[in-house]
C-alpha cells in the first residue's frame, strides 16, 4: 500500500502560537483514517496545509506525492474537501451551488456526475430549489456532501463533515463514504463523533498541541486503555476476587464485582476466573471514547466515565 499523505516534522507558527509542533502523519491508499482531538490541538490547521491553503513553518509534506502549496491546483483536482461549516451563497439555490462547487474542481464526466448528483440529493433527502439563506445548518452540509461525493476524487479531506445532520442522514453519509473507499479513494476523516470514527475508519490518529501523540488501528490503540471486567461475585470471598492477577480497581456492588485489567493480561485473568467458576462474566473492551479521553480526560471526565459504566453494568445485571 503506497501512502498518499505524508507528512514529517510539521510545523506551523501563528506568531508565537505554535499551532502545529513537529506532526508526522502517514495515510496509505484505499483507507480511512480517523483524525482526532480537541478544539485548538492542530486538526483543521493540518488539513489547511494539506489543500493548500497555508504554508507550513517548516517539516515536510505531500498528497499524492505533490507539495500542496506550489502545486495546489493540479491536486484540488483530485481531492475533495467538506468542512464542519458550510457557509452558502444566499441567492444561490442548493443545486446551483452544488454544480458551481463541483465545476471549481472538474466534471470528468458530466453524465456520471448528474447520475450521482441526482442518486445523492434523493438519499439525502435534499432539495436543491430552494436558495441558500434559507437552508438549516444541517442542509447547509448537505450541499458541501453532495458536491465532495457527486464527482471522483482521489482523497477526501472531511474535517467536522456530520455536522448539523440528524442520525438517519449520519446513516446514509457513512453509507456513501463507504462507496467511494469501495471503488479506491482515501479520506482523512477529522470528527468529534467518535463512534462514527469507531465504525468508519481503518485507522486512528490522536493529536494534542499540534503532535500525533498516538497512531494505529483500533485494535493496536486499545492497549492504551484497560478492559473492565464484570461478573456475578455469589459466594466468593473479597480475598479470593483481589488475589486475581493482573486486575486493577476492584468493585463490589451486591452480588456482581467488577475490575479493569490492562488488555493484553486478559490471558492471565480468565483462566482464574474460569477457576472461580464465576457467572455470568462480560468483558467490555475499551471503547474509542476511552482511548481519546485516556489523552485528555480529567478527573471529572473519568468519574462521569466510571458512573455511566457502573449504570451499564446495573442494568445488565438485572
Amino acid at each position: 500500500m503506497s501512502t498518499v499523505i505524508s507528512a514529517q516534522q510539521l510545523r506551523k507558527y501563528y506568531g508565537k502560537t505554535r499551532a502545529l509542533d513537529g506532526l508526522d502523519l502517514s495515510v496509505t491508499t484505499g483507507e480511512i483514517h480517523g483524525f482526532l482531538g480537541p478544539n485548538g490541538a492542530g486538526k483543521s490547521t493540518t488539513i489547511r496545509i494539506l489543500l493548500g491553503l497555508a504554508r507550513a513553518t517548516s517539516g515536510s509534506v505531500s498528497v499524492l506525492g505533490r507539495n500542496p502549496w506550489t502545486d495546489a491546483v493540479a491536486l484540488h483536482r483530485k481531492m475533495a474537501y467538506v468542512p464542519g461549516g458550510v457557509a452558502l451563497w444566499p441567492t444561490l439555490t442548493g443545486g446551483e451551488a452544488i454544480d458551481l462547487l463541483s465545476r471549481l474542481r472538474g466534471i470528468d464526466d458530466p453524465a456520471e456526475y448528474h447520475a450521482r448528483r441526482e442518486h445523492l440529493t434523493e438519499v439525502f433527502q435534499f432539495d436543491p430549489s430552494r436558495k441558500g439563506h434559507t437552508y438549516s445548518t444541517g442542509n447547509r452540509q448537505k450541499v458541501a456532501l453532495i458536491a465532495a461525493l457527486s464527482t471522483r476524487a482521489s482523497i477526501y479531506l472531511l474535517d467536522e463533515p456530520t455536522a448539523g445532520l440528524d442520525p438517519l442522514m449520519e446513516a446514509v453519509f457513512r453509507r456513501e463514504l463507504a462507496a467511494v473507499v469501495a471503488d479506491g479513494a482515501t479520506v482523512l476523516l477529522s470528527s468529534h463523533i467518535l463512534s462514527e470514527v469507531e465504525q468508519l475508519c481503518d485507522r486512528v490518529s490522536i493529536i494534542r498541541a499540534g503532535r500525533i501523540v498516538e497512531s494505529g488501528t483500533l485494535a493496536d490503540l486499545r492497549h492504551l486503555t484497560r478492559t473492565e471486567v464484570a461478573f456475578v461475585a455469589e459466594g466468593l470471598a473479597e480475598a479470593e476476587l483481589r488475589d486475581i492477577p493482573g486486575s486493577h480497581d476492584l468493585v463490589i456492588d451486591g452480588q456482581r464485582a467488577r475490575f479493569t485489567a490492562d488488555s493484553d493480561e486478559l490471558v492471565d485473568v480468565l483462566p482464574t476466573l474460569a477457576q472461580l467458576h464465576v457467572r455470568g462474566l462480560t468483558v467490555t473492551p475499551p471503547s474509542l471514547e476511552e482511548l481519546f479521553l485516556s489523552h485528555y480526560g480529567d478527573p471529572s471526565t473519568d468519574t462521569a466515565r466510571q458512573t455511566r459504566r457502573a449504570a451499564r453494568h446495573t442494568r445488565v445485571s438485572r
